[in-house]
């Protein structure tokens, strides 16, 4: 493998504070993005959640009218039961025959009762599930309409920073190559510690940025003669002076426009 091209601390500084701006920027465009993912995510969930319990409640309801029915051909099997029952009465020979006839009769009247009671009950049940679906089609509708605008909104992001976003990933690992492994490895730990991924802060009315502790002057000095990498004893980030930032700030607006 070919060694890497011995570079200045200047050099490295310039890189490293380079490396920091692209992915600031790829940290933005993703930011931009932000919980739009998620909120399409939960949506879908939502939506389909909706969708089940429509489908769950329109099985009750045939289930309801499935057991409306056996109850109806239960009242049509009583209604049968009670005119043989009456036919046999004429033919009775004994009060005691008549008499358990009567019962029988008696029974399936009290059956086509219970029968009509549990049609009426049911009826009532899916008249109440006819209601809650109508309601969850409705905001099923909403969620739907809802969704349709927000993967619409993340698509027009996608388009519009996709390929920013891919050249910044390039140019990134194009930076991140040219450190040597050990300063690279560094600048990736120090980043997925601090907050807003800031690994490398220039120092600004004499504190290093995003912090008020205040640097030492010769500490300050050392910095600015860009001859050893410095981090922050406080906030751990790797520290460079104002002039090095802005110079490379404006080079990489260029490079972003």
């Amino acid at each position: 493998m070919a060694k890497k091209k011995e570079i200045s601390v200047e050099e490295k500084l310039r890189a490293l504070y380079d490396l920091q701006l692209i992915d600031s920027r790829i940290d933005e465009i993703r930011n931009v993005r932000g919980e739009l993912p998620l909120e399409v995510e939960d949506l879908e969930d939502e939506v389909a959640g909706l969708n089940t319990r429509v489908a769950n409640l329109n099985q009750d309801v045939s289930n309801l009218e499935t057991d409306i029915n056996n109850k109806k051909l239960a009242i049509e099997e009583s209604n049968s039961l009670m005119k043989k029952y009456d036919e046999q009465q004429k033919k009775v020979r004994n009060n005691r025959e008549f008499d358990s006839l009567s019962k029988e009769i008696e029974y399936q009247e009290l059956e086509i009762q219970l029968s009509e009671k549990r049609i009426n009950e049911y009826k009532a049940k899916i008249a109440q599930k006819m209601e809650v679906i109508d309601a969850t089609k409705e905001k099923l509708a909403k969620q739907e309409q809802h969704l349709g605008h927000k993967k619409s909104e993340l698509d027009a992001i996608l388009k519009e920073t996709e390929k920013e976003e891919k050249l910044l990933i390039e140019k990134s690992e194009e930076f991140g190559n040219s450190l040597d492994t050990h300063l690279f490895s560094a600048y990736k730990r120090i980043r997925n510690k601090v907050k807003n991924g800031l690994a490398v802060v220039a120092i600004e009315r004499g504190a290093s940025g995003g912090s008020y502790f205040t640097i030492p002057p010769q500490v300050q000095l050392e910095i600015a003669n860009r001859k050893k990498i410095t981090i922050d004893e406080h906030s751990g980030r790797i520290l460079v002076d104002a002039a090095l930032a802005a110079e490379e700030k404006e080079k990489m607006d260029k490079l972003f426009s």
